[in-house]
């Protein structure tokens, strides 16, 4: 997917609870997106992806979150969830790629080996939070790895992201295309993640989420000393 490489992919998505659910509006997001320079676009659930696709001619990554009882896993767990992504044009499909359960004991090789024996035009990204599991999914053959679970797993809480340092070391040590991506909320982030050196950037709430970028102004009057 060279039309990703040194770009910015905007992540435009909404889950049940947030203001924009369900408004189908995301594929306007998209297409501000790219009318703004953006070259892909991370979605969730099918029928947004379907819609971005209509509306821009960029790569998709898509998702779908869902919750199964006794799994953390939430970002494409299981099977069910990846033979929905194949029913859209999504360029790629991104997978929890961390050490946790998934749901019914599925494993992601497995997840792997169908999108490559049903689809094999299509790219898979790998959601990492650790150097270990970005390399474990590099020999996996993951075309892309990103740094979108860190900080969000339990054993990875509360490191600072951006984490410049691992982004700096997948990139040096990995075969797979790195995509950074969490935590990049300023001009001045990117530019550091950038001298990292990753294929592509991803961010998502800094452009995409009002409620957590007005959180954000707000605070400052909670905390003006």
């Amino acid at each position: 997917m060279a039309r990703l490489e040194s770009g910015l992919i905007i992540s435009c998505q909404a889950v049940k609870g947030e203001p924009l659910y369900g408004l189908g509006i995301m594929h306007h997001l998209a297409r501000a997106a790219v009318l703004g320079g953006a070259k892909g676009i991370r979605a969730n659930y099918v029928s947004d992806i379907n819609a971005i696709k209509k509306e821009v001619d960029v790569p998709v990554i898509g998702i779908i979150k869902a919750v199964y009882e006794g799994s953390e896993v939430y970002i494409t767990p299981t099977l069910k969830e990846v033979k929905e992504l194949l029913t859209t044009h999504c360029e790629v499909i991104a997978l929890d790629a961390t050490n946790r359960e998934r749901p019914n004991g599925e494993q992601l090789c497995d997840l792997v080996d169908y999108i490559r024996k049903n689809a094999p035009e299509v790219e898979i990204m790998a959601d990492c939070s650790t150097f270990e599991e970005a390399k474990a999914a590099d020999e996996m053959g993951f075309d892309y790895v990103g740094t979108t679970m860190r900080s969000y797993t339990s054993y990875t809480k509360g490191i600072e992201i951006p984490d410049y340092d691992l982004i700096s070391k997948m990139v040096k040590e990995l075969n797979a295309r790195v995509i950074a991506e969490g935590g990049i909320w300023e001009v001045s982030q990117l530019k550091k993640v950038l001298d990292c050196k990753p294929y592509a950037v991803v961010i998502g709430s800094a452009v995409t989420r009002p409620m957590d970028i007005t959180r954000r102004f707000a605070d400052c009057f909670n905390n003006k000393e």
